[in-house]
């Protein structure tokens, strides 16, 4: 678990503990959502948003992704290097056939 799971976890724990899972992917939906909206707005498509508002938002899905983790014993920098990794070599492959 890195410093940013251990926040949220004393933080999750001090408020009555975690959710169940298909609640916590309910409010990761939630904030999807609404990082959505923010987007929209910011982008000028729909609504007005600043970059604080889209900050907030962003915030919002990265805490309840890592309750998710946090609620499996996944530890999220571990996660995020291992797919930064997959589509390195995923990307590299396809830049590799494409100048053929």
């Amino acid at each position: 678990m890195n410093e940013w799971q251990e926040l949220v976890d004393g933080l999750i724990r001090e408020l009555g503990g975690y959710w169940k899972p298909f609640e916590m992917l309910a409010a990761l939906m939630e904030e999807l959502g609404e990082l959505a909206d923010a987007m929209l707005g910011y982008e000028g498509v729909k609504g007005k948003a600043t970059k604080d508002k889209l900050q907030e938002e962003l915030g919002d899905v990265l805490f309840a992704l890592i309750c998710i983790a946090n609620h499996y014993g996944i530890d999220a920098g571990k996660a995020l290097r291992a797919s930064v990794e997959k589509y390195q070599k995923r990307d590299s492959k396809s830049r590799c056939s494409k100048t053929r």
